[in-house]
């Protein structure tokens, strides 16, 4: 079997006819001790000097060593590259998406492939030394079951640090973990743990926080960005998108086997103000102290009160849902058993 033949051509769930369109079996690849998964979207002219500086920097510590490059529906010569690198190396695999699904998406199918007890994951676009991940790797070995890549120094331009310090802030006060940089883009981590998580969406930025609440131990790692030409941060949907996704961990992490407790609380307070409003109006107009009708006041305690009832109701559905399902719910993670 030729190594073309062993790439992966084009997956989202599962494999495709190779390059030749002929299928052929597939072999079970060699079981190794640590897989770096990397993200790659349109970067095809740095992407040989990556791949050399990422295979330098882990065969001064290991030879047991994967990676697999995962390219997000690139549109240049991405994929040409990588074919060129993998060539000679049979500790090289490819996956290609058909079009762009997203690091999340990418971030699934390389686990899928991954064969290594530790996974790092290196995304393309925040420009990490890659020599220095091997650090991450270290951690892990001291203990620790998830390091994340703490972005030190930065080169990326002032609005992109100020929005992301100041994500990190809200991050850290709402989670009380103690991390600098949590969506670096890159981490390591034990593969049990990335097994025990449900990721879906964009919640594999907020890994250290699911973790954390599984009683994983989680720290992170100084490591150097290469200056170079970056993303910019400048819509406001990132933005919207970024706080929606605080609220959903915020939820799953303290409400996912109470969701009454959390729209309860809120559906209560809307539902005694509007309770309150329309009590004053009432006695306002029983007492005759003049006309309540087309007053803004009545309009917006009854709105609160059918928004306060509606909370409330959803809370119990909820509540009902995680009561039916409760046996399947699973919110704890087991260390060690003796016997």
């Amino acid at each position: 079997m030729n190594r073309e033949s062993s790439l992966i051509e084009e997956q989202t769930l599962t494999y495709t006819k190779p390059m030749d369109g002929k299928m052929r079996e597939k072999v079970a690849p060699a079981k190794v001790r640590t897989s770096v998964i990397v993200y790659v979207h349109n970067f095809d002219r740095e992407i040989s000097a990556v791949s050399q500086t990422l295979k330098s920097g882990f065969e001064e510590i290991t030879e047991d060593f994967e990676i697999i490059f995962v390219d997000d529906g690139s549109i240049d010569g991405t994929w040409q590259e990588l074919k060129k690198i993998a060539q000679d190396d049979r500790r090289i695999k490819l996956i290609r998406l058909r079009t762009e699904f997203g690091e999340s998406a990418s971030f699934d199918a390389g686990i899928k492939q991954a064969t290594g007890d530790r996974v790092v994951f290196f995304t393309i676009r925040v420009r990490i030394n890659a020599a220095q991940i091997s650090k991450l790797i270290a951690r892990l070995d001291d203990g620790f079951d998830l390091v994340m890549g703490w972005r030190h120094p930065r080169r990326d331009s002032g609005l992109n640090q100020f929005i992301s310090k100041t994500f990190n802030r809200i991050v850290r006060w709402i989670s009380k973990i103690s991390l600098h940089d949590i969506n670096s883009g890159v981490f390591a981590a034990r593969k049990e743990l990335l097994q025990d998580l449900p990721l879906y969406g964009n919640l594999n930025i907020f890994l250290p926080i699911l973790a954390s609440r599984r009683g994983y131990r989680v720290s992170d790692e100084p490591i150097e960005q290469l200056p170079g030409k970056f993303r910019q941060s400048k819509y406001v949907s990132e933005y919207i998108q970024r706080l929606l996704d605080i609220v959903t961990v915020v939820f799953l992490t303290n409400y996912s086997k109470k969701p009454l407790h959390f729209l309860g609380f809120l559906g209560l307070i809307f539902t005694m103000l509007g309770a309150g409003m329309n009590l004053y109006l009432f006695i306002y107009r029983i007492f005759q102290f003049g006309p309540i009708a087309g007053r803004p006041l009545l309009l917006l305690g009854a709105l609160l009160l059918v928004i306060g009832i509606q909370m409330i109701s959803i809370g119990l559905i909820g509540e009902m849902i995680i009561f039916t399902h409760a046996k399947d719910i699973k919110e704890y993670t087991i260390e060690e058993i003796l016997e």
